[in-house]
């Protein structure tokens, strides 16, 4: 245990050292998608080191389900970063997911930003309305997970939003102006810090600690299905697989993927 706790921190730190001054940005004005950018930029060079490319103006942009992400053209973030070297499991991939969540978290709490939630499996809300949005794409090799596409629509100073989603933004919660660059050079070395760094643990450690952060968790919902009909039902937690697991009235556990229950909130 303390060997692979020293390891880790070596890691951690080796990387940090290293990509403080090497990690290669990129910075485009308009792109349809910060994801696919890069994953083109994979296929070409297969053997590209990490990097993170992040648009002005995202005419395109994904998140889960494929909805699109609007965002204000100058006022927020959209941005992808690429981290290879992962070698992980194809079934412990929801740690990904997991890990990227709550380096966010840290982030926004150091930025502020109070009463942050985890909404499964990976939205970012405050105050219970959503500020970030993140899509992971992966690339597999031998079964394993070699490399991911990280890609992160936050909300900082824009300031209107359509009333019919429940979305804000950092400078609507606190009243502050904040520096794109800072915050996005912030959530890339976070991210990329804690994937490496936590990949190695077992992913019931990472599950108790997204658990905690777990919006809903344990709280009477109303849940849809792609049909529209409505149900209530009590989260009881993330399986290893990101599945959602639900109690519902007549006391019988499911679980669902992404698409095929939907929380309301």
């Amino acid at each position: 245990m303390f060997f692979c706790s020293f390891f880790a921190l070596l890691t951690k730190t080796y990387r940090s050292i290293f990509n403080t001054f090497f990690m290669k940005s990129i910075k485009v004005h308009t792109t349809p998608s910060t994801n696919l950018y890069l994953r083109e930029l994979y296929r070409a060079n297969p053997n590209i080191k990490n990097c993170y490319v992040v648009a002005e103006n995202q005419t395109n942009g994904r998140g889960q389900m494929g909805a699109n992400w609007i965002s204000q053209e100058g006022k927020n973030l959209t941005f992808s970063v690429l981290l290879e070297g992962l070698n992980l499991k194809i079934e412990n991939q929801f740690k990904l997911s997991a890990i990227t969540s709550l380096a966010i978290l840290k982030v926004l709490k150091q930025l502020g930003i109070t009463n942050l939630k985890v909404k499964w499996p990976n939205d970012i809300l405050a105050e219970s309305f959503k500020i970030c949005g993140v899509l992971i794409e992966n690339m597999y090799s031998n079964q394993k997970i070699n490399a991911s596409i990280i890609g992160i629509g936050l909300n900082v100073n824009q300031e209107d939003f359509d009333k019919m989603y429940r979305a804000s933004s950092l400078k609507q919660l606190t009243g502050i102006h904040y520096d794109l660059d800072y915050v996005l050079k912030k959530l890339v070395k976070q991210i990329e810090d804690d994937i490496y760094e936590f990949l190695p643990y077992s992913i019931e450690a990472i599950l108790e600690k997204y658990h905690e952060n777990l919006f809903r968790i344990g709280k009477a919902s109303t849940f849809e299905f792609p049909n529209g009909e409505r149900t209530t039902g009590i989260i009881k937690k993330v399986s290893k697989q990101g599945l959602l697991e639900i109690l519902f009235e007549d006391h019988i556990l499911k679980s669902f993927e992404i698409k095929e229950i939907k929380l309301l909130y």
